[in-house]
């Protein structure tokens, strides 16, 4: 039966990860697998990979055929360096504890490098980080200043109005000292009414006493009619 090692997909769209399975190369995508030997996530700096070490290189010397990506990961762990030795062993170009010697050195080696990446990594962050509040505080200082330098000028503008106020203050009384005067000038247009209503008071009981007189006039010249006629007789 042909037997591959791939990696099949988990995780959501935008953050996957992978699983490392053994399964029949005739099987589905998502098919049944025979046996899960690790698990790999490249979302992470470096790579996150857990692997059965032993089991892998059983199923390679079985015959199972990697796929790209799987046989990078192999390699990145020394499995392919280790199935490589001992096959050296077999055809006897050296012994056991050669090659187990000379596959300590190299995972030493490589464990090393992958040592002085994270350490890059971890130093590359730290700095960028370093960066990041250097300029977030340069940007907080800059703004305090404007902040500073806007309130001096709203206290030099508000001392520049105290001023003018009292001005029109000034200006507001004085108007109002003025509004005043008019109004004692307005007292004597309107005495000259009352003026008129008693003039015109006193014509009237003139007139009416002249009424008066008259018909007492009237009244006492029938009785000396009445007088005259009686004499007569």
């Amino acid at each position: 039966m042909p037997v591959k090692i791939r990696l099949s997909r988990k995780g959501s769209k935008k953050n996957p990860f992978y699983h490392i399975i053994i399964t029949d190369s005739r099987a589905p995508r998502d098919g049944k697998f025979i046996e899960r030997l690790g698990f790999y996530n490249p979302g992470t700096n470096p790579a996150t990979i857990e692997i059965n070490f032993d089991r892998t290189l059983e199923w390679l010397q079985k015959g199972a055929k990697p796929t790209d990506t799987c046989r990078a990961i192999l390699s990145y762990k020394g499995i392919l360096m280790k199935k490589h030795l001992l096959e050296g062993v077999k055809k006897g170009a050296f012994s056991e504890a050669e090659a187990e010697a000379k596959f300590n050195a190299w995972l030493e080696e490589k464990e090393s490098k992958i040592q002085a990446k994270k350490d890059r990594i971890t130093k590359d962050r730290d700095e960028k980080l370093k960066k990041a509040i250097e300029a977030e505080s340069k940007v907080s200082e800059a703004r305090a200043v404007e902040i500073a330098k806007k309130s001096a000028e709203l206290t030099e503008i508000e001392e520049k109005t105290e001023v003018p106020e009292t001005a029109s203050e000034e200006v507001v009384e004085a108007t109002a000292e003025i509004a005043e005067e008019p109004k004692k000038d307005e007292s004597s247009p309107e005495e000259k009414p009352e003026k008129e209503s008693t003039e015109t008071k006193t014509e009237e009981s003139s007139k009416a006493k002249k009424v008066k007189v008259t018909a007492e006039e009237k009244i006492k010249e029938p009785e000396s009619k009445t007088e005259n006629s009686k004499g007569k007789a």
